[in-house]
């Protein structure tokens, strides 16, 4: 393809070629003088000026290596006149490298002594990676791969700088410019820097680095910003004198670290120490408070409140105890971690103070469980005698108010004098309710205390609530039809006209009638009543009869029913009367029917009288009963 090219274009290829191979080797030739002198400069040995010249006789090349290897490498010709003189101080020289473990792949002395300069800047290359840049180490990665890490890792804070490489990452002079900046802030304003000046950028990196740092000038502004790219070698010798310059720095920063990581350390066990002591003096301190409570408890008679006591016991094992168990627990591992930690840095182990280690925490813990399990037994305990006691005073209490009863009931039973004398005697007992009702309101409440406790057994009564309210709704009943009866045998006594017979009967439907016992019969009542008699009235004549008969009142006593009964028996009682009354309830039949009776309203107790007594009728082809027959027998 080049054989193609007009002879013009091949010449100016071939010049741009040789510029750029020309260019690297005399930066590489400027950088690595300045690296040897500085090198040099250490022991105030004499410059070197030509690089490869100075270096053919291996007088200086020696010097470097003992400067830079620490070891001295004499006998050798110091003042070389002939070419094996020279010889043998550059084999010793390199022999000296190849004892390093460096490899110099096609470099001889007979290279160095004849003055091959890409072989000297190889040699010199080999050397300053063996001495300068293999010990540097970050992450486990050497050499170039450390120094480049090192780099991006002290400028990773820096927008503007991007290292990827050691030629066109450090063209605009920031790379050097926010190194610097990072070890020795005061040294660089790098945010007022002109981020588009290279050179200027370059050459105050260069000038602070020399003069503050006291890092060689080993490159010049225009080796790096007016090339197309920077030479790799060159960059990476300048750049390892940074690193070196602030190792001491880094290893200052890292001792510090090392010192805060262990005051750190320290403090942080000591916080840990302290916690563990604040944290189980406040738990003993709690268990404590929680135990003198228990022991000042007062239980009273109320099962309420010993119930509510109990239920905050509950609570506090639910949720306090419960608490204090992860307490306990996490203290025991706080502790744990305590002495794992001084363990792990060789640290003194923690022991806690008198008072506050884990068996005092243990001895704290088991008389909890034991004052916990006592105040446990002295609730249970309490609980159980106000029951015991409420199954008591309800048994006395049901046991007396029955004992009253049966004894009005006794009283009712033992009755004796006269009728009026009988009469006092149980409207006297009616004033005993009064007071057996505030008994009875007292069991009651006796009874909702014993159901509130769930004391539904009890051994010492066989009576109830509803046993006593049942026994003296009776007694009230018992009292009330006696004192009616006694009443009703009094109008009774006094009614001479009436048979005894017919006396029973009123007297019967009367009470029948009276569904509410207060010896009383309303109109609806009364009606029933006549209708079970075979009287019956239309409702309007009914209503002025009853009103007459009550004198406006709205309930009919006895006596007005039976002088009332008496007045119509005079008048109705005769057979004709009667037979007329059959045969408006047979509607007119000459036999009447069970439905008839029952139609009538007649109760069935007197409907069965009839049906048991009355003779059956002759139409035999009907159901029915011969009330002309009846009548006639029943009277004379």
């Amino acid at each position: 393809m080049a054989a193609c090219l007009p002879a013009g274009t091949r010449r100016s290829s071939l010049k741009s070629k040789f510029e750029v191979e020309n260019t690297w080797e005399i930066i590489q030739t400027k950088t690595f003088t300045k690296w040897v002198n500085n090198k040099l400069d250490l022991e105030n040995i004499p410059n070197i000026i030509q690089l490869d010249k100075d270096l053919a006789d291996g007088v200086r090349l020696i010097q470097l290596l003992e400067i830079i290897g620490g070891e001295r490498l004499r006998p050798f010709n110091q003042h070389p006149r002939m070419i094996f003189q020279k010889m043998e101080n550059v084999n010793k020289a390199l022999d000296f490298i190849k004892l390093r473990g460096v490899s110099l792949t096609n470099i001889g002395a007979e290279d160095i002594v004849n003055q091959n300069l890409k072989l000297v800047l190889g040699m010199l290359w080999t050397i300053i990676l063996r001495f300068t840049i293999n010990d540097i180490n970050q992450d486990g990665k050497n050499a170039k791969e450390g120094l480049l890490l090192w780099c991006q890792r002290k400028t990773a804070n820096y927008d503007e700088v991007d290292i990827r490489d050691f030629t066109y990452s450090w063209a605009d002079g920031l790379a050097f410019c926010a190194l610097i900046h990072h070890h020795h802030p005061e040294l660089i304003d790098f945010d007022s820097l002109d981020k588009n000046d290279r050179h200027g950028n370059t050459a105050l990196a260069f000038e602070i680095a020399e003069k503050q740092l006291n890092i060689p000038r080993l490159l010049d502004v225009e080796d790096v910003c007016d090339i197309s790219k920077p030479d790799e070698r060159s960059i990476i010798t300048y750049v390892a004198e940074y690193f070196h310059a602030f190792s001491a720095r880094d290893e200052f920063e890292t001792a510090g670290r090392r010192v805060a990581k262990f005051a750190d350390v320290l403090t942080s066990v000591w916080d840990m120490e302290h916690h563990y002591e604040v944290r189980v003096y406040k738990f003993m301190e709690a268990v404590a408070e929680m135990q003198d409570e228990w022991e000042m408890t007062e239980f009273p008679d109320s099962y309420m409140d010993a119930k509510t006591k109990s239920a905050n016991f509950d609570l506090y094992k639910s949720t306090v105890k419960r608490t204090w168990v992860s307490e306990k627990r996490d203290i025991d591992t706080l502790l744990g971690n305590i002495q794992t930690k001084a363990k792990t840095y060789n640290l003194k182990p923690y022991y806690p103070p008198p008072g506050l280690t884990l068996q005092d925490l243990d001895n704290c813990w088991n008389e909890l469980l034991l004052n916990e399990a006592r105040y446990h037994r002295r609730i249970n305990s309490t609980l159980r005698e106000i029951k015991e006691g409420l199954r008591q005073a309800f048994a006395q209490a049901a046991n007396d108010f029955q004992h009253q009863l049966d004894s009005i009931s006794a009283k009712l039973v033992n009755l004796e004098g006269s009728l009026q004398v009988q009469l006092h005697m149980v409207q006297g007992l009616t004033n005993l309710f009064g007071p057996l009702q505030e008994a009875l309101n007292m069991v009651e409440i006796l009874d909702f205390e014993c159901q509130e406790a769930h004391t539904e057994e009890n051994d010492y009564t066989v009576y109830s609530l509803e046993d006593l309210r049942f026994g003296l709704d009776l007694v009230k009943e018992a009292v009330q039809k006696k004192s009616a009866f006694i009443q009703n045998q009094i109008v009774s006594r006094n009614m001479t006209n009436l048979t005894p017979s017919q006396l029973e009967e009123f007297e019967q439907t009367f009470r029948y009638f009276d569904k509410d016992n207060t010896n009383t019969l309303s109109e609806s009542e009364f009606k029933y009543a006549l209708s079970s008699l075979g009287i019956v009235y239309e409702n309007d004549k009914l209503e002025d009869v009853f009103y007459d008969m009550t004198n406006g009142a709205e309930f009919a006593s006895f006596e007005q029913f039976i002088r009332f009964m008496v007045s119509v028996t005079e008048d109705k009682t005769t057979p004709d009367q009667l037979i007329d009354s059959f045969r408006t309830m047979a509607g007119e039949k000459p036999y009447i029917t069970e439905l008839d009776l029952k139609m009538s309203q007649i109760p069935m107790k007197m409907i069965d009288y009839l049906k048991s007594t009355m003779p059956r009728s002759a139409h035999i082809e009907f159901e029915g009963f011969d009330y002309n027959a009846y009548v006639g027998e029943m009277f004379n």
